[in-house]
């Protein structure tokens, strides 16, 4: 017998021992050089590179934690960079996938200084940036299993409310983490457990590192059966099966539900298994009976903290929200003079476009990063407050569909912001230009749609704050080289509480043929105006018309009255743009013209979501229901908005001001 038990032993080892040597080299998941700037192999950049992946690559380095950053040089040379291994992972395996990276990065990236490489087991990161102690979310990786967790809507919304509770509790836990890892196996039913794994770099502060994964959490598609975002200061991955190591992981796992089975047969160190007898039942019951009370203690301690949070959560929120903005204002606070050096002091020939306060210009900083510099009047209507939302908001939101902030300068009178340049300009820019609107075929036009879409559901449900807009339009849609969507513009965004659902407001503001009727008339705005707006803009893409282009002498007066007539006619398809006629997939165009008239309801609660008007556009086995007709044609007078040129000057009359333009009446149909 002890032969036969020391044949499978030794089989079990070799088969192990093979195995290993099978999958001795890391899994290259993906990345590479992140800037085409190249270095010649003399130059000071270039031997500070090498010495700072020696460094990483050492036999001195941190295996054990997982993690090591290094900086190597002086300005203009210096070059800094780390490693960040698999928390599960052990130091041997962190080893290994290190130096095999730093191998095979000069050969990915000969003549590159700044690089981000990411394997199964670890990351290696450099770059002549300060990287280090910094979030980062530029090139991101995100890769998802083909399969959703199910077809019907119900099932899906219930899975990814329940992944997205447990990853962002667990979120918490890794942040406040002195290795700012953690796992979690939790049971979802009967036949299936969610296994989870959040990673941030242990440089990060605690806030930093929470608002990295809350990130990495809200980026990745829900409702897949596995999933993962991976950004350079963090990544958070989940799955229905076990991914990781659970013996080397050295945090305590979660609590069980429920007392573990235990085998009526139990086994001490230095003694033969054997039957219990009477002394023996009495230990089980001992156990059962303290294990009962343990587990009831707990539970009631759990049930009294999650009541108590609740009731805090508002309060605490808002305490938290204040202090982040200050450090978040901080962060990223430019030197005025920098920015006036960059825009060649705000040169006309450097103007590109012209927002709802103020004028916009490109900037080039004297490293050859080109950036838009958004610089307010200083006699708009935009106060310290809206400069300060715009700032605080935009920076909190990262996402691949709105625009990136990059900072702001606040000296005297004048108010800047500087975002991420985006080298088409914005969508009106060349969806309303006959010579430019070719650019522009129905493949891409459906990209932008949905791009739009992903970019408000981020808003709406996804991001850590509840944000309605409430000034989507086509110039506030902007096009990177690409052509993917960006939303940008966010003075007139309102930070909704974690149960709020509406406000009121008496005073207005917005672009007018967007704006929802319960929000013109009543001041009522919520997420259901962000869907009225998002269905004008649908229509204007698939028109090639702006919703305020029609005159008296047509026969409708904007472009959701005129969209409604053709689908009322069945003649739905002539509202399609002549230059997308030939190209296009019919049945999806009157789709999307279906979606938008939904968008565009009278009554914001027939109104879809936006997780819904996701689901519509992404899948065709979804049965979208009847529209209903517009709830009121507008009555457009002459004129243009003397600040949103693209939009005439129409809205119910209202003690307010709409963007310094008139207010005239608005009529029922």
């Amino acid at each position: 017998m002890s032969s036969f038990v020391s044949f499978i032993f030794f089989f079990l080892c070799s088969f192990l021992t093979s195995f290993r040597a099978s999958a001795q080299n890391p899994y290259y998941l993906n990345g590479g050089c992140t800037n085409t700037t190249t270095y010649s192999r003399n130059s000071n950049s270039f031997k500070n590179l090498k010495t700072l992946l020696s460094s990483l690559s050492s036999r001195n380095a941190s295996y054990s934690t997982g993690f090591q950053n290094a900086s190597v040089g002086q300005d203009p040379d210096r070059v800094t960079g780390f490693f960040l291994c698999r928390g599960d992972l052990s130091p041997k395996v962190c080893s290994s996938c290190v130096a095999y990276s730093v191998s095979k990065s000069l050969i990915r990236c000969p003549n590159q200084i700044e690089a981000v490489f990411y394997y199964e087991e670890c990351i290696l990161i450099y770059s002549h940036k300060n990287i280090l102690s910094t979030v980062t979310y530029d090139e991101s990786l995100i890769m998802q299993n083909t399969n959703n967790i199910s077809s019907n809507q119900n099932q899906t919304d219930r899975f990814k409310n329940l992944v997205s509770s447990a990853m962002n509790q667990a979120a918490v836990v890794a942040a406040n983490s002195s290795r700012k890892f953690y796992t979690i196996s939790s049971q979802l039913s009967a036949l299936q457990t969610l296994y989870g794994l959040l990673q941030c770099t242990p440089d990060l502060t605690r806030q930093d590192c929470l608002s990295c994964l809350q990130t990495s959490i809200s980026g990745m598609p829900l409702y897949r059966i596995g999933a993962r975002l991976v950004y350079p200061s963090c990544n958070a991955r989940y799955e229905l099966y076990m991914f990781y190591n659970e013996t080397a992981i050295r945090t305590p796992p979660p609590l069980p539900s429920s007392p573990p089975y235990k085998s009526p047969v139990s086994t001490s160190p230095g003694t033969s298994p054997s039957l219990p007898g009477k002394n023996g039942k009495s230990n089980v019951l001992v156990v059962a009976i303290v294990v009962s009370i343990v587990v009831a203690v707990l539970f009631f301690i759990a049930s009294y903290c999650f009541l108590a949070k609740r009731a805090k959560k508002t309060y605490d929120a808002e305490r938290t929200s204040e202090g982040d903005d200050i450090t978040t204002i901080e962060s990223l606070q430019l030197d005025y003079k920098t920015i006036q050096a960059a825009t060649n002091n705000y040169s006309e020939n450097n103007k590109i476009g012209r927002g709802g306060f103020g004028e916009v210009y490109k900037g080039t900083f004297s490293n050859g990063k080109e950036v838009a510099v958004k610089r307010l009047s200083k006699n708009s209507r935009q106060g310290e407050a809206e400069f300060k939302t715009e700032a605080v908001v935009v920076a909190k939101l990262q996402h691949r569909n709105l625009v990136r902030l990059l900072g702001f300068s606040l000296q005297g009178e004048e108010r800047i912001l500087v975002y991420e340049y985006m080298l088409n300009k914005s969508l009106d820019y060349i969806l309303f230009d006959p010579a430019k609107q070719v650019q522009l075929d129905w493949t891409r036009r459906y990209n932008i749609i949905e791009g739009i879409g992903r970019g408000i559901l981020y808003l709406h449900q996804d991001s850590r704050l509840t944000i309605i807009h409430r000034d989507l339009k086509a110039s506030n849609i902007l096009l990177d080289a690409d052509l993917n969507p960006k939303i940008a513009d966010f003075g007139m965004a309102r930070i909704f509480g974690l149960d709020q659902t509406q406000e009121n407001t008496g005073r207005i503001v917005g672009t007018y043929g967007y704006m929802s009727p319960e929000y013109a008339m009543h001041g009522q705005f919520s997420m259901k105006s962000d869907v009225y707006s998002f269905g004008v803009l649908v229509l204007e893409i698939i028109s090639g018309r702006r919703n305020s282009s029609f005159k008296e002498t047509d026969s409708a007066q904007d472009l959701v009255t005129y969209a409604w007539r053709l689908w009322s006619n069945g003649t739905a398809l002539d509202l399609m743009d002549p230059i997308i006629v030939d190209n296009c997939q019919k049945s999806e165009v009157v789709r999307c013209i279906h979606i938008g008239l939904l968008c565009v309801q009278e009554d914001p609660v027939v109104r879809p979501t936006m997780s819904t008007i996701f689901v519509m556009l992404t899948s065709n086995t979804v049965t979208l229901p009847v529209p209903q007709k517009p709830g009121f044609f507008v009555r457009s007078r002459p004129g243009k908005d003397p600040i949103d040129s693209d939009q005439s000057t129409i809205t119910k009359s209202v003690s307010a001001s709409v963007d310094d333009a008139s207010i005239t009446d608005l009529y029922p149909r």
